[in-house]
């Protein structure tokens, strides 16, 4: 996504907080609001680890030294709040988006990026069907062939680096399906998620994730880095809102002309803060997948739209845990979750893919490779939730990132201890 300025948005309120971090899709490094300095309570200081996303602006926090993949890996708490501190999100309008607003919004769908030159001609994969009934929305608003170097050959071992990277052949082509209205109850925690960047409207998916410090009482969604910020050079989005099980009666399905509360059983839930890796500010061009993309993972934090303490999870009736540092041989097929917008969808159905056991794609060897399926997702899946089952569960292990231009093809980044201590740190602070 192109860079765009953006307006500087009303000062944060109380509620956003300690937690002023990233969130949006449509911006890059110097992503610091000018109205935006550290909010109160959030600890000071600078950091000796990344360039990422820090303010030159007189009065703002130093920039901190872009981290390498392994010194990302051995971040500590303290790290990633001075990373938290150089980002601010700014808190959604209530009542900004409606129903039209919603309907003419445009998937992101970034250009292709160059074709990995060890990735061969498509071949199938086992293709198991991909699990749950319980349905996160995943799928891919950026839509570019990821660009690996030529990398070497590993063993399908556990690790997400390992000392090497392989872009096995292109997984057999699965078809994303629409869910039947209205969605069993576990899928409830899928939704589609708006956004601005600048003056355009924007869609992605997300899915409810467990929250380790508030069990069973989570406000967090997971998504993809470019559904919160713009790469680099770039700012943060605006008016960031997820709107669970959106459309599970079907009310906007087909042409019908159904209400906003009808589309939104549990309304919208603006996002108060959010977090993306460094590496995405510095590096990403959002228009074309490279390396960066092997940490396209967000994290938001949501506010209950009636104001009151009870949380998205106990609203929306479930969440799902992450499963981080999953060995791969023991993911046996991924079910993908989203609400693509580009043809030949419309945007409004939650669609899913049982996509088998997922191959791998890696751009950059020194970082987790990524995972990589056959599905035909289109601009607005991403973001969109990859699960697996553990110990008889539906667990989280990506979300939709980056995908071919003739849609053939999605991939999510691997989540490993960078995506881990990034989600301990954002739950403990956001409490």
């Amino acid at each position: 996504m192109s860079s765009i300025s953006r307006a500087t948005r009303a000062a944060l309120g109380a509620s956003v907080v300690a937690l002023t971090m990233v969130v949006a899709t449509a911006c890059g490094p110097d992503n610091s609001d000018p109205a935006a300095a550290p909010a109160a309570g959030a600890p000071g200081g600078t950091t000796a680890a990344a360039t990422a996303g820090a303010t030159d602006k007189p009065g703002g926090l130093p920039p901190i030294k872009l981290p390498t993949a392994d010194e990302l890996k051995k971040w500590s708490f303290d790290d990633w709040d001075k990373w938290a501190q150089q980002n601010v999100v700014s808190p959604a309008v209530k009542g900004f988006w409606d129903l039209q607003k919603i309907l003419k919004a445009k998937p992101y769908k970034p250009g292709p990026g160059s074709q990995p030159t060890t990735q061969p001609t498509a071949q199938p994969t086992s293709a198991a069907p991909a699990q749950p009934t319980t349905q996160p929305p995943a799928q891919p608003t950026a839509q570019p062939p990821a660009q690996p170097t030529t990398a070497p050959a590993q063993p399908g071992g556990s690790g997400g680096n390992g000392g090497g990277s392989q872009n096995d052949p292109q997984p057999k082509l699965v078809e994303m399906k629409p869910l039947p209205h209205p969605f069993a109850k576990p899928a409830h925690v899928n939704g589609k998620l708006f956004f601005q960047d600048g003056k355009q409207d924007y869609v992605c998916s997300g899915t409810v994730v467990s929250d380790p410090a508030n069990p069973g009482k989570s406000n967090l969604v997971w998504t993809a880095s470019h559904c919160l910020h713009g790469g680099k050079g770039g700012k943060y989005h605006t008016n960031i809102t997820f709107a669970p099980a959106f459309n599970s009666s079907g009310a906007v399905s087909a042409g019908k002309q159904g209400t906003l509360a009808d589309a939104e059983p549990y309304g919208e839930w603006g996002a108060v803060a959010g977090m993306v890796a460094p590496q995405w500010t510095a590096e990403a061009d959002p228009e074309n997948g490279g390396p960066w993309s092997q940490y396209d993972f967000g994290i938001l934090k949501v506010a209950n739209p009636d104001g009151s303490a009870k949380s998205l999870e106990e609203v929306v009736g479930g969440s799902v845990p992450v499963w981080f540092n999953a060995p791969r041989e023991q993911i046996a097929s991924v079910s993908t979750y989203g609400y693509p917008a580009a043809k030949p969808f419309d945007g409004m159905e939650l669609e899913h893919c049982e996509a088998g056991k997922p191959a791998r794609r890696s751009m950059d060897p020194s970082r987790p490779t990524m995972l990589m399926t056959g599905c035909n997702g289109s601009g607005g899946d991403s973001g969109g939730g990859w699960f697996t089952t553990k110990d008889g569960k539906q667990v989280l292990v990506s979300d939709t990132s980056i995908g071919g231009s003739d849609n053939t093809w999605e991939a999510g980044p691997y989540l490993d201890d960078v995506a881990q201590h990034a989600l301990e740190y954002f739950s403990k602070k956001s409490k």
